[in-house]
């Protein structure tokens, strides 16, 4: 095994930080959509929606119950196969596809339980004063509600975003060429493994360490801001 080269660590890192919008945009996209997604099923469980909510708390239970990675292969070969007798034909769909389908629907599943948990935790007078005062259960989530469900649900979103953009690693078994996956050809070919894990390990940790600053000074934003309100 060739010994750890200083040199070869600072030649590898602008090469493998080329790859970091792979990662981003994976993680940016699998966020938005878990997050849209999430809320619907977390209302429709809060709500009691007859039939959808036991899809929903059965699509959340499998998620959370199963490896991503296995979510990723049954995407990738079981969907295409459920659609074709419906005449769509995603056979020779980009494999971006599957993933970006895979992470969001694995982040929906994580953010409905972060989001419906955030919506019971909002005190029960602030429902029935909506309801005095005349409005109707969309105005009640949009003007009381959901600000409320934000400040509470911004630390543990925070944390699933950094648990998110770590899981884009797994996309590796793919064959995608984002941060881990560029760190690895890298290392193959050189046959410098270690300095090219490295620096693919102190992207990740800054990264995610950015990240949570980030949620935290939005966290006290909305808390200082909630605070003047009251």
């Amino acid at each position: 095994m060739p010994a750890f080269d200083i040199k070869l660590l600072i030649e590898f890192f602008p090469v493998i930080l080329s790859a970091l919008p792979v990662t981003l945009k994976l993680a940016g996209i699998a966020a938005f959509f878990g997050l849209l997604f999430g809320a619907l099923m977390a209302v429709v469980r809060v709500e009691r929606v007859p039939v959808l909510r036991q899809l929903a708390a059965f699509l959340v239970s499998f998620i959370r119950g199963t490896p991503i990675l296995i979510q990723m292969f049954v995407t990738y070969y079981g969907l295409p196969v459920l659609l074709l007798p419906l005449g769509i034909n995603i056979m020779r769909a980009d494999k971006m596809l599957f993933i970006y389908i895979t992470f969001s629907l694995n982040a929906s599943a994580f953010f409905s339980e972060m989001i419906r948990s955030a919506i019971l935790g909002v005190p029960r007078d602030q429902w029935d004063a909506a309801q005095a005062i005349g409005h109707t259960k969309l105005q009640n989530y949009l003007r009381i509600i959901a600000p409320q469900a934000v400040v509470i649900a911004i630390p543990s979103v925070g944390v699933m975003f950094v648990s998110l953009l770590q899981d884009t690693a797994l996309t590796i078994v793919m064959g995608v060429w984002d941060v881990l996956g560029r760190a690895q050809a890298l290392g193959r070919h050189s046959l410098h493994l270690m300095e090219a894990y490295v620096d693919a390990a102190i992207i990740f940790v800054v990264l995610s360490f950015a990240i949570q600053q980030i949620f935290a000074y939005i966290e006290k934003k909305t808390q200082t801001k909630r605070k003047r309100e009251k």
